[in-house]
């Protein structure tokens, strides 16, 4: 069993609190571990399903635990803990260079980084993994200075994985940069990039110092990266809500401040607490302006949208009010166009039957062609006439006691005479021996079932329409209306029954449809306290309507 080598000064106290640690690593250490938590811990729990909030997050964690390894070797006097602490370190540093290299990416990329360069990273630390039991990390221990002895992994291999890492990121920013075309992402891209760079090569340089001149206390430079990247990330966060989080960068710089300050209690050397003061004085100075310019802009976007918020309030309820005149307009002028339309349908009906003298067979067509104008146009009229009184909630139902059965038996029959002209295969199928009591508007209902029935002939060129009628075990029933039409859109289903949709297979079919029928029957059906919905496979595969109704008791 090896026994491990001391060095000359006592044991730490709570592993970092020693008389070996300067003062200044207290600063450089502590207050760093706290602010990177803090923020990555804010940051996740503010948007943890977003990849870059957790790679934030990781990288915090990772640079925190670095900085608790490197305060563990400041106080160690302890070979074997040094020697474990700084090989733990060797794997850890990269972590943070590779993490920056993915935010980076993932910013401004807005997407994962692919497959292949997760692989390039795992390649880099595969050197350092496997030799960080050997020699070629450390390859001994010098009790004179209380430090490990370096060999080539830690020495050039891990600074050279960083400096690969750097220049890459930089070389895949400045291409980057240089395509984005959007002002606000351009900007947000630059304070995230440099703020990256920034805490890479201040880290790289405070360690690249220690490892070759021996001068660790001058080293404690490159820890004031993570200040500076908080800094800058602090102020991208709150001007352009990069990780959609929109006070946090105010409040890490609040707690970096209390922080900095509070850390200058355990110096007790005057030229070294106004070196921290004057540390903390320039980054406070930098990025308090920064956040106060934000924060005076986001300030004024607030009250300008407070005055459009009030602006636009004062247009909706002026648009309620022209709406309801444009449905008082509809409604007046739709009842004004009806009593025409009857007179055209009477005069018309009555030329065809021969009661002004015999027709030739042109004259009989024209006359056909304006019936069905005028059909046409009464539906579109009743449609337009039935939405105002509803917008309006001027509908008025009569209801009363209805055989559903009986209702739908003579809309059939009505309907009878051009269901045969179409040559299709109908049916109607309902238990004889049941009753199908329904508490409905007679009139109202039937238009309902003549829209539907109506459209099925519409829109089935050939094949068959089926028309079901069930009784529920639920105390319902269930009118079934299935076609071998034309079929509806997926992406139509859950809008159909909504004003002026129509489907653009139905256009093909049937160009008199005015897209209202549906909502129509929709509302109708849904004052009479039921329910109305369609089914369809896809285009070219039919459709089924179905209404269903509460059984009156």
């Amino acid at each position: 069993m090896n026994i491990p080598q001391m060095c000359e000064f006592s044991d730490p106290k709570f592993l970092i609190f020693s008389e070996n640690v300067t003062p200044l690593v207290y600063y450089s250490h502590l207050p760093i571990i706290f602010i990177a938590l803090a923020l990555g811990i804010f940051i996740y729990r503010k948007g943890k399903e977003n990849l870059a909030n957790r790679i934030l997050f990781w990288i915090a964690v990772a640079f925190s635990f670095w900085i608790m390894l490197d305060s563990i070797f400041w106080a160690s006097n302890r070979s074997d803990i040094i020697m474990f602490v700084w090989a733990t370190i060797l794997l850890v540093e990269p972590l943070v260079y590779i993490g920056g290299f993915y935010l980076v990416y993932v910013l401004l990329e807005k997407k994962d980084m692919p497959f292949i360069l997760k692989v390039v990273g795992s390649v880099l630390l595969l050197p350092i993994i496997l030799t960080l039991p050997t020699e070629y990390s450390l390859s001994g221990f010098d009790i004179t200075s209380c430090l490990s002895v370096e060999g080539p992994i830690a020495l050039y291999y891990v600074y050279a994985v960083e400096i690969f890492v750097t220049v890459s990121l930089i070389i895949f920013s400045l291409n980057k940069y240089s395509k984005i075309k959007d002002k606000k992402l351009k900007n947000e891209a630059f304070f995230v990039i440099i703020g990256v760079i920034l805490l890479l090569a201040s880290f790289a340089s405070g360690n690249i110092i220690g490892s070759y001149t021996g001068n660790w206390d001058a080293a404690q430079v490159g820890l004031f990266g993570m200040p500076i990247f908080i800094g800058f990330l602090a102020y991208t966060i709150t001007k352009f809500k990069t990780f959609n989080v929109k006070v946090i960068g105010t409040n890490v710089l609040v707690v970096a401040l209390v922080l900095m300050i509070a850390s200058t209690l355990v110096v007790n050397d005057l030229q070294q607490i106004r070196t921290i003061l004057e540390v903390t004085l320039l980054l406070s100075g930098i990025f308090g302006i920064l956040l106060i310019r934000g924060v005076r802009k986001e300030v004024h976007q607030r009250e300008e949208i407070e005055k459009l918020a009030i602006d636009l309030q004062k247009a909706n309820e002026r648009l309620k009010e022209l709406d309801k005149q444009k449905t008082e307009f509809v409604s007046f002028a739709t009842h004004q166009l009806r009593s025409p339309l009857t007179a055209m349908k009477g005069y018309a009906s009555l030329i065809l039957e021969g009661d002004y003298g015999e027709l030739n067979n042109d004259l009989r067509m024209a006359i056909e062609r304006i019936q069905d104008s005028s059909n046409t146009l009464t539906t579109v009229v009743d449609d337009y006439l039935n939405i105002s009184r509803i917008e309006l909630g001027t509908m008025k139902y009569s209801h009363k006691k209805v055989d559903f059965n009986e209702l739908v038996s003579d809309i059939l029959g009505e309907l009878m005479p051009t269901i045969e002209k179409t040559g299709l295969s109908f049916s109607y199928t309902a238990d004889k021996k049941q009753s199908y009591p329904i508490y409905a508007d007679r009139d109202k209902f039937k238009q309902v079932i003549l829209n539907l029935v109506d459209n099925a002939l519409k829109y089935t060129q050939k094949g068959s329409i089926a028309l079901t009628l069930e009784k529920k075990p639920n105390r319902t029933m269930l009118l079934t209306i299935k076609d071998t039409g034309i079929g509806i859109p997926e992406k139509l289903l859950p809008k159909l029954f909504e004003k002026f949709i129509r489907a653009e297979n139905a256009h093909e079919v049937n160009i008199r449809g005015t897209g209202l029928g549906l909502y129509v029957a929709k509302e109708i059906i849904k004052a009479h306290g039921g329910k109305i919905w369609a089914e369809s496979e896809g285009e070219g595969k039919g459709s089924q309507f179905y209404i269903e109704m509460p059984e009156d008791l």
